[in-house]
């Protein structure tokens, strides 16, 4: 996609949000079957059903994607994603490769020791950039980048989210 297609499809959207801020608000939400034979969940994504499961640290046998894997696929593709966005509405030509990478202990997710908290104890996203910019201009990139990274803002923020839960017999 080219700078002049991308503002193209942004700039109506812009302007209708600008006039009418409600319609800026959306709601998103990825829908899961659980099953309970083989401790997996799948989940639909816009072009396939993931099944997660739990991770060989955890007692899983590795067939199944780990939901950690998940979050971190979405961080990695949300920011690959909002990169390029920033650099073709720019005129910026960028090609890379993102990782992220978390590290966590399990012991807290198993229940073994209650001082070990249950989640990422930090997340590195590491973009490795090939272009013809300046420092300056990738520095920028990647600043603004972070600043309209939705995955990334949301791990960065205290965010409420409630559980909600119901029950009917099979």
């Amino acid at each position: 996609m080219d700078r002049a297609t991308l503002r193209s499809l942004q700039q109506p959207l812009k302007q209708r949000y600008l006039q009418q801020p409600a319609e800026g608000t959306i709601r998103l939400s990825a829908n899961g079957t659980i099953g309970a034979q083989n401790l997996s969940c799948s989940v639909q994504t816009g072009q396939a059903i993931v099944a997660a499961g739990l991770h060989p640290s955890t007692g899983g046998d590795g067939t199944l994607a780990c939901s950690g894997d998940l979050l971190l696929q979405a961080l990695a593709a949300c920011a690959g994603v909002t990169l390029a966005a920033v650099a073709t509405n720019r005129g910026f030509m960028i090609q890379g490769n993102i990782q992220a990478t978390g590290e966590l202990d399990v012991r807290g997710t198993l229940g073994i020791d209650p001082q070990v908290p249950v989640g990422f104890r930090s997340i590195t996203l590491s973009l490795e950039l090939q272009s013809d910019l300046s420092v300056e201009l990738v520095t920028d990139l990647v600043q603004t980048t972070e600043k309209y990274c939705v995955v990334l803002q949301t791990l960065r923020s205290v965010l409420p989210i409630e559980v909600e839960s119901s029950n009917t017999s099979a």
